[in-house]
Order: C-alpha cells, then sequence, then structure tokens
C-alpha cells in the first residue's frame, strides 16, 4: 500500500518479485552477485526495440529516428540514475572492457615514476589494467587488506599516498567479503594528496543508491547486469576530466560528446535500448510504495533503494544468526547484517571441506550457489586459500524472499 514520505513502508515483497520471470523456476537463487535477474521491464523493452527498430540509429525514416531516441533516452536516465551529466557516462560492454580502455584513455594523466595505488581487495577488472601501466613507467603500489578483518584500513592508504600518486583504485563495496568502503571518505584522502580515485561500484550499486556528485569520485564503474539489466556496463567520469584523456573512439568525434570520445565506439544498440527498463521498475516500486512523488529521478531511487536495503538487512541478520551456529564455519569479512556496513554478499569456509563440495550439495535442493575466487584472485593469498577452490558465495537482492533464505539455511543445515 502506498504511502507518504513520512512514514517509511516496508517492501512488498511480493510486489516486486511478480517482475522477475526466472523466479517461477523452482529455484532459491544465490548467486546474483554474479548477474542479477532481469524484471520483465527491461524485457519489454528490449523486445521492442528488436521487433520494431532494430536498425543502425538515426536517419529521416521512422525506424531510424526511433531508435536513435531510445538510445539517447538511454544515455540521459542512466545519467539521472547516478546523477551525473549525460555527457559523463560512458556505456560499454562489461566493466573489465570500461576499466581496460579507460586506462588507455588516462595515458595523458601519468609520467614515467608516478604512482597508482591499487588493492588486493578488488575484482580484477579494476587491478589488472592499472598493473599493466607498470610498462610505461608509472610505479603501482598496493593497499593491502587486513588479512583477519578482510578490510581496508585507512590509516594503510595514507602510508602510500605521497607528492607521486596520481590515482586510487578501489572497491565501493567487496564482492567476496560484502563489506562497504567509506567511498567519501577515501576520496577526500585521495584528493587532498593531489589524486584522482577510480571506484569499482559494480557490487554496490545493486544495494545502494549511486549519488557521483556527493561521493565527489572521478570515476565510478558499475555493471548493469548486476542492476537488474542488460549485459552492459558503465564507467561515470567528471566532464573536465574525459576531455582530458586521450580519446579512444573515431577522431571526428568531437569534445561537444566526452563520453562518446572516449568509448571504444557505440554499445550494442538494442541492450542500450534496455536501459529504460531498468528505471520502469525502479519507478514501479516507487509508486507502489510512496504516495508522494519525488521531484528527481535520482531521489525517487535513492527512496527505492532505502527499501531494499531495510529488506536486506533482515535477510542478512537471518543468514548470520544461522552462521554463527555452526561453528566449523569461517565466515569472509563482517559479522555485521547493518544496511550501512555491508551488502548481502555472504562468503565463507568449511573446516574439512572444500568449497567446491558445497554447491552440488545444495542443489539437489534447487539451492543455488556457487564457489571460486569470483575474479578476486589477488585477495585469496591474503586469506590464504586456493584461488581455484576459493570460497563459497551465497549472495542475495531485495527480491530475495525470507522464505528463500530458509531453504538456503536448510539445505546447508542438511550439508553442515
Amino acid at each position: 500500500m502506498p504511502t507518504s514520505d513520512r512514514v517509511t513502508p516496508e517492501l512488498d515483497v511480493n510486489f516486486v518479485r511478480s517482475f522477475f520471470p526466472n523466479l517461477n523456476d523452482g529455484w532459491a537463487f544465490f548467486e546474483n552477485a554474479g548477474g542479477s535477474y532481469v524484471p520483465k521491464t527491461v524485457i519489454e523493452r528490449v523486445t521492442a526495440y528488436m521487433t520494431e527498430m532494430q536498425v543502425q540509429p538515426g536517419g529521416v525514416f521512422e525506424s531510424g529516428r526511433r531508435a536513435a531516441e531510445k538510445r539517447d533516452e538511454a544515455q540521459r536516465l542512466v545519467a539521472e540514475m547516478i546523477n551525473a551529466d549525460e555527457g559523463e557516462v560512458i556505456i560499454g560492454p562489461s566493466t573489465t572492457t570500461n576499466v581496460y580502455v579507460m586506462s588507455h584513455a588516462l595515458a595523458p594523466f601519468f609520467e614515467a615514476g608516478d604512482e597508482i595505488i591499487v588493492t588486493n581487495l578488488d575484482h580484477e577488472a579494476n587491478s589488472g589494467a592499472w598493473r599493466r601501466l607498470e610498462r610505461t613507467g608509472v610505479t603501482v603500489k598496493e593497499w593491502r587488506v587486513n588479512p583477519d578483518s578482510v578490510e581496508l584500513e585507512i590509516g594503510d592508504l595514507d602510508a602510500l599516498l605521497g607528492e607521486r600518486t596520481r590515482l586510487v583504485c578501489f572497491p565501493h563495496c567487496s564482492n567476496v567479503a560484502g563489506g562497504i568502503n567509506d567511498v567519501a571518505a577515501i576520496t577526500a584522502r585521495a584528493h587532498a594528496a593531489g589524486a584522482m580515485v577510480f571506484v569499482d561500484g559494480v557490487a554496490y550499486a545493486p544495494h545502494r543508491a549511486v549519488d557521483v556528485k556527493t561521493l565527489d569520485v572521478d570515476f565510478y564503474a558499475m555493471s548493469f547486469y548486476k542492476v537488474y539489466g542488460p549485459h552492459l556496463a558503465m564507467v561515470y567520469g567528471k566532464r573536465d576530466l574525459l576531455l582530458r584523456c586521450e580519446p579512444q573512439n573515431h577522431f571526428f568525434i568531437g569534445e561537444d560528446r566526452p563520453a562518446l570520445r572516449v568509448n571504444a565506439g557505440y554499445p550494442p544498440h538494442e541492450s542500450t535500448a534496455a536501459l529504460p527498463g531498468i528505471v520502469d521498475y525502479f519507478e514501479a516500486v516507487h509508486s507502489h510504495h510512496f504516495d508522494e512523488p519525488e521531484n528527481s529521478l535520482n531521489q525517487r531511487i535513492k527512496r527505492v533503494f532505502s527499501l531494499f536495503a531495510a529488506h536486506e538487512e533482515k535477510i542478512s541478520a537471518r543468514f548470520l544468526d544461522f552462521l554463527a551456529t555452526k561453528p566449523g564455519v569461517r565466515l569472509i569479512g563482517r559479522n555485521n547484517p547493518r544496511a550501512a556496513s555491508r551488502a548481502p554478499t555472504f562468503s565463507f569456509l568449511v573446516e574439512g571441506m572444500k568449497s567446491a563440495e558445497l554447491p552440488p550439495l545444495a542443489a539437489k535442493n534447487q539451492v543455488a550457489i556457487k564457489n571460486g575466487n569470483f575474479y578476486a584472485y589477488r585477495l585469496m593469498e591474503p586469506l590464504g586459500l586456493d584461488p581455484a577452490d576459493g570460497v563459497v558465495r551465497t549472495s542475495m537482492v531485495h527480491y530475495t524472499a525470507m522464505e528463500d533464505v530458509d531453504r538456503l539455511i536448510a539445505a546447508l543445515d542438511e550439508i553442515l
């Protein structure tokens, strides 16, 4: 039932689940961190585009004109979602590809002897491309996690920052440990030292609203296929920095289109045209829960994610309480369900078992979990783990029902 903004409603889980056809397959799905399910609003958008206007966007004919409108609508709405300007958002095939492109685009910013700080907590997407710049004479320093807490400690960053530091790359949230980093505080430290930041928000964006202006980040990456959309990704960059980047697109694309100028071509048209379907879904959730609208899309999305966060905190508490009853289980990261502290992504180890043993056993009860390093390969070494086996990961999002969590608990209780 809708409510005013003076009362915080509870997420109507049945309502949100009604948008996701995949949730009817009989499985309890806990590999959302690898890629979320897609609402019917996105499916309808991509179907309409491929049915009605699968042409090269542009031109004076009707289908080409409409195709261009759909592409441009996606660019505009994606920017509004994260409180960016339209020309500051680069849409590409994946975060790995986008960061690789950006590592080339940022080449003019670095001279031999300059320093880039990376972490061993990151997904390799925000690590490997920057480390490769060592071949150009750049010095790469590693901000290492505390292996006990699996946290990045800001005091360790202070010891690495110096007058030659040009860029600090780190995750908003760990895709293994689930802990949320204080991006605004880290960014302020980096800026005070004269450095830019490049934040990987892939593991954060499915769970909390992103506001790049409030965070004051220089660059921010996220993947739409983990935020209820098609297999595309984006990088935000401050306009003035994008204009200083080395162009990666055709030479005739000018400074009036800074994002396209840095992008290595256009992304797939039909997938781009589907991106507004994510917004359609958020708008439907907002209308269902609130009577009084917010004026901006970004503010409405923040409201929706506040509902998501409250629900995720409840299901996180249920799962963490269960793990605490199992003395042979080692949780990786924070044993804390608070939404401000962590995302509902939980990785753990079981004494006397390889991680690879658990997913097939859970699958017998139609509970979907996975094991591995999840491309956070470098994190396995401080944890003392074999990267090939890695951890067991169970990841939830807002459409995860408490009943599904109970099915996960029952399956694991049987195994453990």
